[in-house]
Parts: C-alpha cells; structure tokens; sequence
C-alpha cells in the first residue's frame, strides 16, 4: 500500500502521508484564509479537523466567513463562554436569541460590569492555552445521568425523546456539553469574540458573522427586537413552552391543539390591537409592512386589513412586487445573475410618484407585474378615497427612501419577523434564520415546483440581501409583530422532512440538508389539521383563505 495520499485542496496539489489529520493539512493552506481554518469537507462530506486523510481525495477548507463553519464558531463560543462561567460563579447562563449580529445572553445571578470583564478574561485565557476540545461517544442512558447530576434538566427531558443508544458529546476540561453541529478541534481558534454588557441580568455575545466578517461590529441596540422576544418569551413560559421538549410533552399527552388555538388566538388579538391603534391615527393614509422572506408578510397584510374594516377603515392592499423594473432593466449581482432582491430592482421613481399622487386624491394607473413576461402591465384607473388607507407590503418598504416625499404623520410602520420563543436547551437556540428557511423549502415546493436544492441556492443570496436592505432598518418601525407560531416546526416537519431526505448524496446542498435533518429530529410531529385557515402558517403548508 502506498504510504502517502494525493489530495486536491482548491485547485493545488499536495502528497502528504496517509493518516495525517486534516489540521496537519490545513497548515499548508492556511495563509490563503483571513481567519483560522475551523472545518473541512473531504469529498464534499463535511469533516472536523481531527479527521484524517487515508485516500486520495478533494479537500476543502473553511473559516468563519463560511455559514456552516461561522455556526460552528459560535456554538464552540458558546461552549467556551458557558464552561468559563461555570467556573467563575458556578452558576449556569442561557442563550437567549440573536440580536445584532450577536447573541443575548442572560444569567442566573446578577452581572456587573466587572463579572463580565472577569469572564472575559477567563475566555481568553483558555484560548491562550489552545485547549483541545474533544469529541466522546457515550451512552444515551449515561449522558442523561451526567445532565441530571449537573442539575441540567432541560437536556435530559431534551434526551428522553432522542432514541439514539449513543449520544455525541464534547468535553472541554472538565466541562461536557451537547450541540447539534461539528466543533472546533482546539479553543485556540476562538479569539474573534467580544462581551457587551447590557443590564444586571444579561449581556451580548459578539462575533464576525458570514455576512459581516471584516471585523466584530459594533454594537447597536436593537430595542425593538429585544422587546419583542421578551415579551413573546415571556408568555411562552407562562404556559410553561421555554423548550422544545415542554412542546413536545403537549403534544405526547395530546395537549398540542389547545396550545394552537391559544397561540392563533393571541396573534389575532395582537392584529386587532394594531388595527385599533392605525384607526385612531386619522390621518394615516399609508401602512408599510416589511419582513425578511417568509415572514409571513402577505398572510399578515391580509389579515391586518381585515381588522382595519373591523374598525371602520377601508383598507386597499398593494404588493411592492408590482413595481419591480422591466427585466431586461433587472440589475445584476457580482456574478452576473439578475439580483431581484435589492432595492434597485424596483421603479422607484414609478411607486413614490403614483403614491404621491394617490394621496392627493388624483387618479393613477397601478401596475401589476407579469412575472412570466418579466414587465408591468398597466390596466385599471384608481384613486385613493377619503375613509381608504393604503397597506404596502414589501421587503424594502422601511427604507427611507420609499416614500420619502411623504410626511411621517402619513405613514405608520410595521416589521414583521418570525421570532422563535424556544430553545432546545440553555446552550443551544432555535435561530430565526432556520424557521424561515423550513417555511420556505415547504412553500417554494408547493408554489413553484422547487426541489431543495434549488431553495437552498437561493438561499444565501436572499440572506445577503435581507442583511443589506431589510435588517438595518427594523428599528425605524412603529409596531414589530412576532409572526412566528410556538408550535410551527412540529407541523413544518411533517412537510418539510421528506423533501430534504431526497437530496442527493452527491448534491452540494446534502450536507445542509442533513444538517435541518438532525434538527428536525428533536421535535415530535404535529398535525396540521387544527390549524385555522387564515393562520399565517398557512402561507406555506397550504390552505390558506388568502391568496398567498
């Protein structure tokens, strides 16, 4: 047998010996990454550092500016930060949800200034020291034993419905934990961080992002947001759903459906309310309602103006889509592909002037775009009448740009985001980001014929866009809406889990597939079948009343 392999690491070739690790190959590459390499693919299967190279084969290597390898760096983050905690108070923190570009983290014990500079400290010692973190497989039934004598019960009820005889741990020191991803191989790599403090009970976790990687960014407050995941937080626990498997016990003692109405309920109850708060502003004429993609933005706008008749307004909806630029006019992105998702695919010029004139009560014609022919077609007469507001919903309706001629005592904003209320346990958050893209593989399938593949390839430049033109603006929204269902990815597992087992093994979107797979596994499936037909989750399962 030959004693070295040939390996192909992007496009350069190299002999090395067989059995050597892929940090040893690493090395020979490393100068061509602006961060260290944390994770790599052999054959397009996705690897730990520790893995080993015993034929020839295709290598390939990636840093945090990756999206799979820069989840990885956050999880190893989080292990670090949790396991320096616990040893400077004992206690346990939680990782609560993103916010600006960072993650929330709250504490068991009060955090001064000084604590949080000290657990700094810690962290970046144990960097110093580039202490190896390691991979162990260990029985199902003793894991659970080490969580419960840890006092860590949201992992063991957690493990109760995992039926795997073996569970992957990683330990580092004396510290072991459980993540649903791969891992850094050594603590050495995690220098990229910084601590942010932000009141008695929590701070901020930061680090360089896939989309934001040229350095950490400084840190805005996201009031909005922050409020809205503590409130919807808040009233998860007080039905007693903090994790996914409090969810799962509804529905394993068939609770699941009381929990669907009371959720449905509270959203609705929450439209009205806003509808009430627009009616009494007369002099509103213009509601823009903005989201990330699967937001739930139509199915919302829908049912927003439903509660604006119900207050005696009469609401028109239009779509920002219909005013997108002739396709041949469709800007392109830096690899030459038409790029629908920034703010220089719409007429502009065409939207703000008819809106102006709409609100001086002349008559405009509106378009409607012919997405097969790729251009607007101008067909009916309109004017905007005394007792009508306009509800305008789009990616981009929050730049200032849109409307810009209006006076703000016209206007009322809205951002929509899908703000998941669990976690799976203390260490591990359910990302907004995941939630959306399972509403839009099972909607992209059911609408257009899309295989997951495709969905995924379009994924990260939808994510681009909304890191570019949608996020930076969520804060100069009126109102912020939670249009996330506590119950949802129980029932989108239903639908969503065969389309990704049909990925192809060979496919570049199978590891990301895999990945969902692995998530999915955790939640018990729900059924669809309670669920109302004016619900937002609707929009993507099916069955909707609205025209979605």
């Amino acid at each position: 047998m030959k004693e070295t392999v040939t390996i192909t690491i992007h496009d350069k070739t190299f002999e090395v010996e067989r059995q050597t690790t892929l940090e040893e190959v690493s090395k020979l590459v490393k100068d061509d990454f602006r961060y260290e390499i944390i994770l790599a693919k052999i054959d397009g299967e996705w690897q730990e550092l520790s893995g080993k190279v015993n034929t020839d084969c295709a290598v390939e290597f990636f840093d945090l500016t990756d999206d799979n390898a820069n989840q990885i760096y956050i999880n190893a983050l989080i292990f670090l930060m949790a396991h320096s905690y616990k040893k400077l108070t004992n206690k346990t923190l939680k990782v609560n949800h993103s916010l600006d570009k960072g993650l929330f983290i709250t504490t068991e014990e009060e955090i001064t200034p000084a604590k949080l500079e000290s657990l700094q400290e810690i962290m970046k010692d144990l960097i110093y020291q580039d202490l190896p973190i390691q991979k162990i497989s260990i029985a199902r039934r003793n894991a659970i034993a080490y969580f419960e004598e840890k006092k860590e019960y949201e992992k063991v009820k957690s493990m109760r419905y995992n039926t795997d005889t073996y569970i992957t741990l990683y330990k580092l020191e004396n510290s072991y934990d459980y993540f649903y991803s791969k891992m850094p191989i050594r603590t050495g790599v995690l220098r990229h961080f910084a601590l942010t403090y932000l009141d008695p009970k929590g701070f901020v976790l930061r680090f360089p992002t896939a989309y934001y990687h040229e350095k950490i960014k400084p840190y805005e407050h996201r009031h909005n947001i922050y409020n809205l995941f503590k409130t919807s937080r808040s009233w998860a626990k007080t039905i007693g759903l903090e994790y996914v498997s409090d969810l799962n016990e509804q529905v394993s003692k068939s609770k699941i459906n009381d929990i669907i109405r009371m959720e449905e309920i509270k959203k609705n109850a929450e439209l009205l309310d806003l509808a009430k708060k627009i009616a009494d502003k007369k002099e509103v004429k213009f509601v823009l309602l903005a989201g990330p993609s699967s937001s739930g933005k139509t199915t919302t706008c829908n049912k927003l103006a439903l509660c604006l008749k119900n207050c005696g307004v009469k609401p028109r909806v239009i779509s920002m889509d219909d005013f997108f630029v002739e396709r041949k006019e469709t800007p392109l992105d830096v690899d030459g592909k038409p790029n629908y998702e920034g703010l220089e695919a719409l007429d502009l010029d065409l939207f703000n002037d008819a809106m102006k004139k709409l609100l001086n009560h002349e008559e405009v014609f509106l378009p409607t775009y012919n997405f097969l022919t790729g251009s607007k077609e101008f067909k009916d007469k309109t004017v905007l009448e005394e007792n009508e507001i306009l509800l305008i919903e789009g990616l981009h309706v929050l730049n200032p740009e849109i409307l810009k001629d209006i006076p703000q005592n016209k206007k009322v904003k809205v951002y929509l985001s899908a703000l998941t209320e669990l976690n799976i346990d203390k260490h591990v958050r359910i990302a907004t980001t995941d939630n959306r893209l399972l509403r839009r593989i099972v909607r992209d399938n059911r609408t257009r014929g899309y295989n997951v593949s495709q969905t995924l390839e379009h994924w990260h430049k939808v994510r681009e866009g909304e890191e570019k033109y949608i996020f930076p603006y969520q804060d100069v929204a009126d109102y912020t809406l939670n249009t996330a269902m506590i119950y949802e990815i129980g029932v989108l597992k239903i639908y969503v889990e065969p389309l990704l087992y049909s990925v192809d093994i060979h496919s570049p979107y199978y590891e990301d597939a895999r990945r969902l797979i692995n998530f999915l596994r955790v939640f018990l499936p729900i059924s669809s079948e309670e669920i109302p037909i004016d619900s937002v989750l609707r929009e993507f399962i099916g069955g909707s009343c609205f025209k979605v």
